[in-house]
Parts: structure tokens; sequence; C-alpha cells
């Protein structure tokens, strides 16, 4: 795989993911369909990973195997209709200029997680 096509499927993969968030806003779209379009959309566009990307070959292998089945569970378990509508809502999103306080609000978020879960184990098993 060349560097041209890796890239153009990243682009596709960033644009599925866009497309995923606006159909779970979708009220048309089952509950369970939306709930996991959910997960999928935040763990792809979060910057924290499941397995760190700094290991050998496990870091990415996440990005190449949960994000990609994911997407496509949802978009095969997505109506039609809610489909063509989140293509374009995603199409126009994906003009827009990215925010990085928006970033940095999302990493916070994920800190302030972190931390209140590492002082909720330090009580368990502290005694």
């Amino acid at each position: 795989m060349t560097a041209m096509s890796l890239r153009k499927w990243a682009k596709g993969l960033r644009q599925q993911t866009l497309v995923v968030y606006h159909a779970a806003r979708d009220p048309r779209t089952p509950w369970f369909v939306r709930v996991l379009a959910l997960a999928v959309a935040a763990y792809a566009l979060s910057p924290i990973d499941l397995i760190p990307d700094f290991i050998p070959i496990l870091g990415y292998l996440d990005d190449l195997v949960i994000v990609p089945l994911g997407l496509m569970l949802v978009l095969r378990l997505t109506p039609g209709e809610v489909l063509a509508a989140a293509r374009v809502k995603a199409e126009a999103a994906a003009d827009r200029p990215v925010s990085r306080g928006v970033a940095a609000v999302i990493v916070g978020i994920w800190i302030l997680a972190a931390v209140v879960l590492g002082l909720w184990a330090w009580r368990i098993f502290r005694t």
C-alpha cells in the first residue's frame, strides 16, 4: 500500500466516522445502534486509545481493527434513509475547520476520568 492510498483510506475512515456520528444523533436510528454508533465515533475521534500507539504493532492494531469493524457494523444496522441524511451532514461538517479548543476539552475529560478512576481504585485496594 502506498502512502497516497493510505491517506485516502484514512480520509475515508474519518468521513465514515462522521457519518456514524450524525446517524447516531438521528431519532430514526434504533436506540441500540445509536449507543453502538456513539461508542465507535467517540473511540475513533478520541485522542486516547485502548492500546497506546507507542507500543510496537499492538498500538496501531486497535485503530486498524476495532474502528473499521465498529463502523461496518453500525453502517450495516442503520436504516438507509438515515445514512443518506447522515452522509450529507458529514460532508458539510468535513469542510469546517478543526477546533483545538474542543480537542483540549476532550483530553481534559479523559484525564479527569482517569484521575477519578485511579482515586477510586486506590481507595479500594488501599484497605
